[in-house]
């Protein structure tokens, strides 16, 4: 497959970053964004809360914690129709969460660029920090959360995941999976602790028959999401697999990013997830000629010394995904001495974050990482964790096709 990457001039100022291509008055077009905006309590240790989601609740009722502000800004200067949210804590009520984010942050102007509105957002539980009865790390200890909960977190919510929409969602379409068990997907990749000689074969489980039956697969949780635009149904295929590390030679947390990515892979076609099933227990897939865009922080690099060959493979070499346009940016070419490092979305290095649309049913027209370079007046925005996040924001342009 060829691959091409696309950069513009104006990269620097992402939100005048528009294709040169021309669009008939038919085409329906949509900006498609995910952003990992480390919004989690442990992101604010200087405000002296324990960690919980009440944490993440203070810095958005005052509009003014000045890393929220930038990545307000962010979004404000890329302004995208559908943005995904990771590490962005589970609140319950929408007035104190995902809408004070928009009410306090978005709607107000940043830096005298014009407000964003996104009428209509999802959010839901995840399995990070939700507890189990089980002691999952092996410590010794079944302390219900950290490494044994169902995802890691010191708390339910953390690390949760929010979308945001400028079209209407269909709420009664949306599948999630957060229950999903690990061992109920075929040939699951289990966690395995390799004998002295180092070889798996005759190794013990990492979990024993009671936790791997109650295991759940998704680490935090894998959601197909309807949005309605123009009179299309896009699904936004949101997730957040596990980094693969923070384990040992078991490589329990390489394996789980693996298999959730394979879901995800899976759900894409009636022939190979016939064995998911939605959280409400029915078995369900996306239908042929579906159009959908995936989006999230996959933690899995596509090349470079953070890539697991096969891995993100399975979607970007996937016959139904388009991978062909990469996204890239001027802040991540200059960032290493890697001659790929123009794809980079994180600042340690590896592209770990996608949006990857259907070949069905989409143009891409452009697409760009928010990475201003060291030189740009933008810089103050990205120059280091503390300024928005560890992450960047990475959008596609896309004109929806006729059926």
């Amino acid at each position: 497959m060829k691959i091409r990457a696309l950069f513009f001039a104006t990269a620097l100022l992402p939100a005048l970053c528009v294709s040169t291509f021309a669009y008939s008055k038919e085409e329906q077009m949509l900006k498609v964004a995910t952003f990992n905006v480390s919004m989690e309590a442990t992101n604010y240790k200087a405000l002296g809360m324990k960690p919980s989601d009440k944490v993440l609740q203070h810095v958005l009722s005052t509009g003014e914690h000045p890393q929220v502000k930038n990545i307000a800004e962010i979004i404000q200067r890329v302004n995208p129709d559908i943005l995904m949210l990771n590490e962005f804590d589970y609140i319950a009520d929408k007035r104190k969460g995902v809408g004070a984010f928009i009410k306090n942050y978005l709607n107000v102007s940043q830096r005298g660029l014009k407000p964003v509105d996104y009428p209509y957002t999802y959010v839901a539980t995840v399995n990070t920090g939700e507890p189990t009865q089980f002691d999952l790390d092996n410590n010794g200890k079944a302390e219900g959360f950290g490494g044994d909960a169902y995802g890691f977190g010191l708390y339910p919510g953390q690390y949760g995941m929010a979308l945001l929409s400028k079209y209407p969602i269909d709420v009664e379409g949306i599948r999630t999976f957060q229950t999903f068990k690990w061992h109920h997907m075929p040939h699951p990749q289990v966690p395995i602790i390799p004998d002295e000689s180092g070889s798996t074969d005759n190794g013990e489980p990492w979990y024993d028959v009671e936790e791997w039956a109650a295991l759940r697969l998704s680490s935090k949780s894998h959601w197909d999401v309807p949005v309605k635009v123009g009179g299309k149904t896009v699904h936004i295929l949101a997730m957040h697999p596990t980094p693969p590390n923070f384990d040992g030679s078991e490589d329990r947390n390489g394996k789980r990013n693996f298999d959730e990515i394979r879901l995800m892979a899976d759900y894409l076609s009636p022939d190979k997830g016939a064995y998911i099933y939605a959280d409400n227990k029915e078995k369900v897939t996306l239908s042929e000629n579906a159009r959908f865009v995936l989006v999230g922080d996959f933690n899995a690099a596509d090349i470079g010394d953070k890539h697991r060959e096969g891995v993100i493979e399975q979607l970007t070499e996937h016959p139904l995904v388009n991978n062909d346009t990469i996204p890239i940016s001027a802040g991540g070419a200059s960032a290493s001495g890697a001659e790929f490092s123009n794809r980079f979305t994180a600042y340690w290095g590896a592209r770990a974050d996608y949006v990857l649309p259907s070949r069905y049913g989409f143009d891409v027209n452009g697409a760009g990482v928010f990475w201003p370079a060291k030189t740009s007046d933008l810089y103050r925005l990205v120059k280091d964790r503390e300024a928005s996040s560890d992450h960047r924001l990475v959008w596609v342009n896309l004109s929806i096709t006729q059926d």
